[in-house]
């Protein structure tokens, strides 16, 4: 019995735990999902000798349980980038993933139980396969990583959509959509997705379960659905609002993103160029709970309106008032898509290129290169603009105020320094790292720089007068005051470090066998009593010790066999007193990599 389906020529379907697409060329062909594998037994009676790759469009088990066979007969396996880690590592997220008190409903642990090996599909790529060029365009809403292949046959533009819905007005799956708790974040990322294949002109949509279907009669149905259920739970009330105007003009050169998590703007010269100043997760329409690479999905659904609406030729730039990943996980889109270079402040250029280096919150996941660093104080100019970037310590120490002129007023844009809808809220956080004075630093700044708007991180733009300053002025000496009052008198302690250790990197990836170096800085500086010795985990070896001022190297072997996160610490002592394991850092052993391989 024939185990496919001719859809057209050389497109066929097999059932199985889900349809698998064959796109056929000559003896050779494309998988688009997996299933449990039947797909292969087809390929001999339909003249097919060799499957150039299997594309999958999500994670879940019935998209790719039977991927094993694809790696046993040497298959490639693309997937999409955001859920790459829920493939080529999906051992440790069964190791790792909460189960007990778990309030994180997403069906992540819908996933392949066994990791297999994996190549990435990056949003927007355009692939070429076969002859053919294949448009991998994120489409969320039934995971938060889902993808739809766009594939152009015979004069029609296809897409591949995976579960993003089954049939018009329908959708595999609405417990799929809640990806926290309680919420439904699901649902408008589906009226979005949707709305974007519309807008690409899909005509034909092609379901992981269902038949194929015209997308003119199958999106309004299901969008008008949809937006009922978002209405029952008064959920994303201005969703098509924000869809239809997404950018806000403060001034004629001067935009905000309404659609964005963190708020991001945008300087629109007179060239027809733009610069966006943070730019994080661009139409979040709700976050994904879990902070896994494949909870977070930057994508760029609202620059096409942004050229269209106000005439912008290039998206030239992109500039971060602080690394966090709400401001800057949509760089590397911008850089890849667009060429839009990344400026950034040569205080925290290195966090965003280096993260692994770093313990600190709310770091982005993959490296962003910086293509212009830039000094503080120290103007510089865009276009017709004079920009300076203002050291902001206090949210965060690796932070900038950017002052720049523009339609006759001044503006500031100051990340997430204060909080509240008065803009006077201290928004410290420990970890991040801040130091007693930083509150009384920045009201000063603000002060002396006196703009006409200060344009915050998450909350409304604001025109400050003299009672706004006085009131940071007065709050930023009670935090300080405060704070020395609670901690101890012994003159040394910041009141955001409770350690006299760091490790620089924090994280390491080192080959079988590789010699290497880390280095600890004993803190606080100048401290000639200060001491540290290496805590080294089993397997490794320490070859030598070495100081230089307030830093320590430890040179390294790694030992033969793989480990994942293996922990080497510094014991540290002061006056002949040990202070104990003040500082950590984590070393992983891959296995089968080549030295030159990591970049080391």
């Amino acid at each position: 019995m024939k185990g496919y389906t001719r859809i057209r020529e050389d497109l066929f379907c097999v059932e199985d735990s889900c349809r698998v697409y064959i796109i056929r060329r000559g003896d050779r062909c494309i998988l688009i999902d997996f299933g449990t594998g039947m797909a292969l037994q087809a390929l001999e009676e339909l003249g097919i000798h060799q499957v150039e790759a299997v594309l999958m469009t999500h994670h879940h088990r019935d998209q790719g349980e039977g991927l094993s066979l694809a790696v046993k007969a040497g298959i490639p396996i693309l997937v999409p980038e955001t859920e790459y880690d829920l493939f080529a590592h999906a051992n440790e997220m069964w190791q790792s993933r909460e189960i007990f008190n778990n309030y994180n409903n997403r069906q992540d642990r819908f996933s392949i139980l066994e990791s297999v090996p994996a190549q990435k599909m990056l949003d927007y790529d355009t692939l070429h396969l076969l002859g053919m060029e294949v448009t991998v365009l994120p489409t969320p809403g039934h995971t938060t990583g889902s993808i739809s292949l766009l594939v152009p046959m015979q004069g029609e533009l296809m897409a591949f959509c995976g579960d993003l819905l089954c049939a018009p007005g329908k959708l595999w799956s609405l417990a799929a959509t809640q990806w926290s708790y309680n919420g439904g974040e699901g649902i408008p990322h589906t009226v979005l997705s949707l709305l974007e294949l519309q807008r690409r002109g899909v005509q034909w949509l092609l379901p992981s379960h269902g038949e194929r279907m015209e997308a003119e009669t199958a999106i309004p149905p299901t969008v008008e659905k949809l937006a009922r259920l978002r209405t029952l739970r008064e959920q994303n009330p201005r969703l098509f609002q924000l869809r239809e105007r997404p950018y806000e003009a403060i001034t004629p050169h001067v935009l905000f993103n309404r659609t964005s998590m963190a708020n991001s703007y945008v300087l629109l010269s007179q060239s027809g160029k733009a610069m966006i100043i943070d730019f994080g997760y661009d139409f979040m329409a709700g976050p994904a709970a879990g902070v896994d690479r494949s909870s977070r999905h930057p994508w760029l659904y609202t620059l096409p309106t942004l050229q269209e609406d106000f005439g912008v030729t290039r998206i030239d730039a992109c500039i971060p008032t602080h690394y966090h990943d709400d401001h800057v996980a949509g760089f590397n889109l911008l850089r890849r898509i667009y060429g839009t270079r990344v400026l950034c402040s040569s205080t925290f250029a290195d966090i965003l290129e280096n993260p692994q280096g770093y313990d600190l919150p709310c770091l982005w996941y993959d490296p962003i290169p910086v293509d212009q660093r830039l000094p503080e104080e120290t103007e510089f100019f865009w276009e017709e603009y004079r920009l300076v970037l203002h050291p902001l310590s206090g949210h965060t120490r690796f932070a900038v105020a950017i002052e720049v002129e523009a339609d006759g007023e001044k503006f500031l844009f100051t990340g997430d320094q204060y909080a509240g809808d008065e803009g006077t809220l201290p928004n410290y956080v420990y970890k991040n790292l801040w130091d007693w004075e930083d509150f009384s630093a920045s009201a000063k700044l603000y002060r002396a720089i006196s703009p006409d708007w200060i344009l915050s991180g998450h909350w409304t733009k604001k025109k400050p007068d003299e009672s706004f300053y006085q009131k940071l002025e007065s709050i930023g000496t009670e935090l300080s005051q405060l704070h020395r009052e609670l901690l101890p008198e012994n003159g040394e302690q910041n009141p955001s470090n409770d350690f006299s250790a760091r490790f620089s990197p924090y994280q390491k990836e080192v080959a079988p066998g590789e010699t290497f170096t880390v280095s600890v800085e004993l803190l606080p500086p100048n401290q000639e009593t200060l001491w540290g010795e290496a805590v080294v985990p089993n397997g490794f070896t320490l070859l030598q010790t070495q100081r230089q001022k307030n830093w320590l190297e430890f040179t390294l072997q790694a030992p033969m066999e793989p480990q994942r996160r293996s922990r080497l610490g510094c014991r540290v002592w002061r006056e002949g007193n040990c202070l104990g394991t003040q500082a950590e850092m984590l070393i992983t052993v891959l296995p089968d990599k080549k030295q030159e391989e990591l970049g080391t």
